[in-house]
């Protein structure tokens, strides 16, 4: 390698380190049988591929290949109070996953002349089976594609967040896309217009239960070896005990780290938990 290739790599690195949002402008959607409305793939400029997954938004899952897609897609039909929709989970996983489909194909019209994408090629994946990066996405006319999906309630305000290209930080974007769904809901948008408002408490309530019960089952599947909380994905850091869901996200968002110590900004993160977890990380 020469010195200025060297060089070159060292400043990537370091930009990409600081987090740093890229702007790519005539990225081209690529419709794939397994694209959703908040993940897909998209050809970049320059030629290359990338799997992109939207920042703050959660769309139905509607492409079930494992356990851990059905769980979450419960989680979703009880996040919208639609469990109960039909009487019966038949009809309500029926309903869940023709709004994802009707949010896919959203996402498609939405962007079917090149958009642009703002990422800092953050690693998005939530499980280890897919390679995928965070990224912002403004529609042809200039929308940000997660607010639309929210605001049309075709996705739940949920996920990483981060500074936004415009500069505004990543709490107020995220009140923003909580915004958006309030608005959605008072409309009865999308997956809005479904929900039995009588049992969402209780729904919700279920899968916080939920929640918690497979946060201590997964206590007892630990990591075997300490990771890297700058690389590691969503489900690697819930293998850490005493990491569940909402804090792996929160560290995911507030990524990069350079020593354990930076993870008490963290917001879940005390001394206590830090201690707790310091074995089973590594830089």
């Amino acid at each position: 390698m020469t010195l200025l290739k060297y060089i070159l790599l060292l400043a990537c690195v370091s930009l990409l380190q600081a987090g740093e949002l890229t702007t790519i402008k005539g990225v081209k959607l690529l419709p794939t049988p397994w694209a959703d409305g908040d993940s897909f793939r998209a050809l970049f400029p320059d030629g290359s591929e990338h799997t992109l997954r939207l920042y703050g938004a959660d769309c139905f899952e509607w492409h079930l290949t494992d356990e851990s897609d059905a769980r979450r897609l419960r989680a979703q039909r009880r996040y919208f109070g639609i469990s109960t929709f039909g009487h019966s989970s038949a009809d309500s996983i029926k309903l869940a996953k023709s709004i994802g489909e009707a949010a896919a194909m959203q996402t498609f019209e939405w962007l079917s002349e090149p958009f642009i994408v703002h990422t800092a090629f953050a690693d998005g994946r939530g499980s280890d089976q897919y390679q995928r990066i965070y990224a912002f996405v403004s529609t042809p006319d200039g929308q940000d594609l997660s607010t639309l999906l929210v605001a049309n309630g075709l996705a739940r305000a949920h996920g990483v967040v981060r500074s936004t290209p415009e500069g505004q930080n990543h709490e107020d974007y995220r009140e923003q896309l909580k915004d958006a769904e309030l608005i959605a809901a008072r409309k009865s948008k999308g997956a809005w217009a479904y929900t039995d408002w009588e049992s969402l408490p209780t729904e919700r309530r279920a899968q916080r239960q939920d929640d918690l019960e497979e946060k201590i089952a997964l206590g007892t599947q630990i990591a075997t070896t300490p990771v890297d909380p700058n690389t590691a994905s969503r489900d690697e850091l819930m293998r850490i005990p005493g990491i569940g869901e909402v804090t792996a996200l929160a560290i995911v968002e507030g990524r990069p780290y350079q020593k354990s110590q930076d993870l008490l900004q963290v917001s879940g993160i005390g001394p206590k938990t830090l201690e707790k977890i310091s074995p089973w990380l590594k830089f």
